[in-house]
């Protein structure tokens, strides 16, 4: 019965991941993460979806590569629960039924207990995000539907922890754009949506910013927290910015120069 358990757990922590992976997956090819994660749920359980995201999905091929990927994974994940069930039903031994069912109960209520942890889900967040960037080629561009992104330009979720250096600052105490970043919109925790933050709108803890800007920048405030290592951390920001500007500027004067020439 042990072994029967350990697989059955097993099955459950690996599809947990892999559900987690292609929800970051299709994130990084322009979803939003509230749609990623349901159709990387309903792929992996065969459940199924028919809903207008649908239609985006099988046309791009890097998404649709990650869907099949999903049901091809989840299909021989449910098979091999069922059968870890089955043994653990059979297997009854020195333990009884009840014994059985408040074993798997507690399993399934701690691993349950882990995936609602906002720290092992940032932090494998990180993780599944680096090692996605660094050894595959999925591609960001798809959110140029929504808006232009060249270079390494794109659009990104961060969501606020107490211990970021954007937490309890206003629009207007961040100076985000002396960074190149913009903020685009602002998704709350009771699901409240300001599509239309001012230089005074606070960010609070849970937030979920809608961020344009170079990934490397949207990075760098992702990572920064809150005291002085962070205020400096900022006003180098700037200064790489101002000095990104300048170049940019006199690389279009010669440009120029060079035309009328």
């Amino acid at each position: 019965m042990a072994a029967a358990l350990v697989t059955l757990f097993a099955i459950v922590i690996l599809s947990l991941i892999v559900t987690r992976i292609a929800t970051i997956a299709l994130t990084l090819t322009g979803m939003s993460s509230e749609v990623a994660r349901f159709q990387a749920r309903s792929a992996l359980t065969g459940a199924g979806f028919t809903t207008s995201e649908s239609e985006t999905m099988m046309s791009h091929p890097i998404r649709r590569r990650i869907i099949m990927t999903l049901m091809l994974v989840g299909n021989a994940g449910i098979v091999t629960v069922i059968a870890s069930i089955i043994l653990v039903s059979v297997n009854i031994g020195s333990t009884s039924w009840l014994g059985q069912i408040t074993i798997i109960a507690a399993g399934l209520m701690i691993l349950l207990a882990l995936t609602q942890s906002r720290w092992v889900d940032k932090n494998l967040t990180r993780l599944i995000n680096f090692a996605l960037m660094k050894w595959t080629s999925i591609e960001t561009t798809d959110t140029a539907s929504l808006i232009y992104l060249g270079g390494e330009y794109q659009v990104s979720e961060l969501e606020i922890e107490p211990e970021d250096w954007l937490a309890d600052k206003t629009l207007a105490e961040m100076n985000l754009p002396d960074e190149g970043v913009l903020i685009l919109g602002i998704q709350k925790p009771n699901g409240e949506y300001n599509g239309t933050p001012h230089a005074s709108t606070k960010i609070r803890i849970g937030d979920i910013l809608l961020l344009y800007g170079s990934g490397k920048s949207i990075h760098s405030l992702d990572v920064r927290r809150k005291g002085i290592i962070g205020e400096v951390e900022h006003e180098r920001a700037i200064i790489k910015q101002k000095k990104m500007m300048e170049e940019q500027i006199e690389d279009k004067d010669e440009s120029n120069e060079e035309d009328e020439g």
